[in-house]
Parts: C-alpha cells; sequence; structure tokens
C-alpha cells in the first residue's frame, strides 16, 4: 500500500505515532531514492516525454524515412542511439532513475530501426514491405530485426537494470511469438493456429516472468513488463479459440477462474483484470444463449453476487491466519516473494 501524510495524520491522532515522529518519516520516505513511477505530474511529463520519443522511431515512422536509403538510416539510428545514451548517464549520474530508465529504453526501441536499415544497406531486404509495417503486419522476415532487438535489450537491461527496460524486451517476445506461427505453419495462415502458439507462448512468457520475479525480489519490480504481455498473449490466444460444447466453455471460466486467484497470490494485477473480463464474456454467453428467456438466471446471479460478497467479509477476518499456514507451507523462495510483494509499500 502506499503510506500518504493523510494515513499519517489519522496515526498521529489515534497516538499510534507523534507529531514529531510523523514528521521524521515524511522525510525519510521523501529522501528515499526515485526508482519507480508514480502518478504524479512529474511523473506524468516524464513518460508522456519518453513515448513521444519512442513511439516517433517505432509506431509513428512513414515511408518518408526510406529517402534515406538503409546506411543513411544506420547512420540516423546511431546518432540517436549515442544521444539517447548519453542522455541516459546523465540522468544516472544525477539521480533519476525513471528518465534515466526511459532514455535507455529509447535507445533499445531504435534496435529494430537500425537493423532494417543494415539489412536494406546489405540488399537483404525482401521487396514489398517497409520498416513502418513492422508493428501493424506479421511477416516471417521481422525475426531477425527482433532477434536483435532481444540481444541489445538484454544487454541494456543488465547494463543498466532499470525494470522499464523489459518493456521493449516483453513486446519483442510478443511479436515474435506471432511471426512465428506462419513459419511453423508451413507459411499457410490458420487463425487457430497463431491462437494456440499465443496462447503457449503466454504461458512460457508467464513461467518466465515468474522466474524473474523470484530472482528480483529483493530489487525492482522487472517482472512487470514480462507478466503483461504473457498473459495478454495467453488469454487472447485462449479466448480465440473455438468450441460450440458447453463444457469447453465452462472451462474457460474456470482458467479465468484460476487467472484471478494466481492474481490474488501473485498481487499482480493484470491476471485479475483479464480473468475477471474472461468470466464477464463467460456469464454474457450463459445470458444470451444458454438462459435467453430464464427468469430465474438473474436471480440467480444476484444471490452468487451476495455469496462471493461475504466470502469478502469472511477472507478478511482471516486473511493474516490462511496466509501465515499458506506461507508455511511454500518453499523459502517463493514464501518470501509473495511476503515481499504483499508487502510493499
Amino acid at each position: 500500500m502506499k503510506i500518504t501524510k493523510k494515513q499519517l495524520k489519522h496515526a498521529v491522532a489515534e497516538e499510534i505515532l507523534s507529531q514529531d515522529q510523523a514528521d521524521k518519516l515524511v522525510t525519510f520516505l521523501q529522501a528515499q531514492p526515485d526508482t519507480g513511477p508514480r502518478f504524479d505530474f512529474t511523473h506524468i511529463l516524464y513518460y508522456l516525454g519518453g513515448m513521444l520519443a519512442i513511439g516517433a522511431m517505432t509506431l509513428f515512422m512513414n515511408l518518408g524515412w526510406e529517402a534515406f536509403g538503409g546506411w543513411g538510416i544506420v547512420v540516423i539510428s546511431i546518432i540517436y542511439g549515442t544521444l539517447g545514451l548519453k542522455m541516459t548517464g546523465y540522468f544516472k549520474r544525477k539521480g533519476l532513475a525513471v528518465p534515466a530508465g526511459i532514455c535507455a529504453t529509447f535507445v533499445t526501441a531504435l534496435a529494430p530501426l537500425a537493423i532494417y536499415g543494415l539489412q536494406q544497406g546489405l540488399g537483404m531486404w525482401p521487396e514489398g514491405t517497409a520498416y513502418k509495417d513492422y508493428h501493424h503486419y506479421i511477416r516471417w522476415h521481422w525475426l531477425y530485426m527482433e532477434l536483435g532487438t532481444l540481444a541489445i535489450g538484454s544487454i541494456m537491461a543488465w547494463k543498466y537494470r532499470y525494470p522499464f527496460l523489459i518493456m521493449p524486451v516483453a513486446a519483442t517476445l510478443w511479436y515474435m511469438s506471432m511471426d512465428l506461427a506462419p513459419m511453423l505453419n508451413d507459411g499457410k495462415y490458420d487463425f487457430e493456429f497463431k491462437a494456440l502458439v499465443s496462447m503457449w507462448f503466454g504461458v512460457a512468457n508467464i513461467l518466465l516472468a515468474f522466474w524473474v520475479d523470484i530472482r528480483s525480489r529483493k530489487s525492482g519490480d522487472y517482472a512487470f513488463w514480462l507478466y503483461l504481455f504473457g498473459v495478454m498473449a495467453f488469454w487472447g490466444g485462449l479466448t480465440a479459440q473455438h468450441s460450440d460444447k458447453e463444457l469447453a466453455k465452462f472451462f474457460y471460466c474456470l482458467i479465468n477462474l484460476g487467472l484471478i486467484g494466481i492474481g490474488v497470490v501473485l498481487v499482480r494485477r493484470v491476471f485479475v483484470i483479464f480473468g475477471a473480463i474472461g468470466c464477464s464474456l463467460y456469464i454474457g454467453h450463459l445470458a444470451s444463449t444458454v438462459f435467453k428467456n430464464s427468469w430465474f438466471f438473474p436471480i440467480s446471479l444476484t444471490f452468487i453476487g451476495l455469496g462471493i460478497v461475504f466470502a469478502g467479509v469472511w477472507w478478511q477476518k482471516n486473511e493474516q491466519t490462511i496466509t501465515r499456514r499458506v506461507h508455511s507451507a511454500l518453499p523459502a523462495v517463493l514464501s518470501e516473494l509473495l511476503e515481499q510483494r504483499a508487502g510493499d509499500i
């Protein structure tokens, strides 16, 4: 949870803290290194400016860049990358972790553009496509750009250790899963096969995120972006699967309930959000198809909803006891991770 001045004021009023202790605590917290994002005007400016710069070199590229030719694009990418590295070093020396991480991410985002220019310059790029299509279409020949981005992103993340640097790495892994699907299927377009590849890639990415989460449990949140893209790929692939059997749709709901449970245990909202959307889709299916004209269905849902509310009340009363028992039965590393994530303030 976040500690606010209002909460400290209430603690003083309840005589839990003295006013002097509260003031010293505020001073101490404000002096801590600024390593993570906050929802304030300063951080909004950081991320707005950073995402505009990154978007300019990725999502918003147009055919005008083709006029520079392949080697021209490489040179421009190197100039931009050098500038980005210098700004990263400058902000790092100033102790400004968030803008330093954004600038380092900007350098990583230049990797596919530089590799595209290199392929153009060497005459290796196939006709009929341009860099502006990279973020819009699935093509097998993006793989060289993706592999290069993963390599550069991994080096940057190892060197600078900023959690935001994992974002382009996670996004590139997601892109790669989509571009690999046609290759694995002999170049044929098969929606169900692509959905299946996406689903299993999502599982692999979530497991990778969990491993990273354990390894980085005492430092920054390096697993956030891996979890985000992993859950998106898994849930998207799962939801795209088609079956006319009601039992399969029921299992879909159970899997989404499982996502909610995982999100609660790991303190990861992305699991809860997508799991809740999936459950809502299943309930919508029941309401519109299975129980289309049933008066009993909405009444049942009402009582189920109230039952969940009472379950929440029971959980609130017994949460600490249950948590202690569960943690005592888990491996020490996993128990430490859950305690760390649940105890973040």
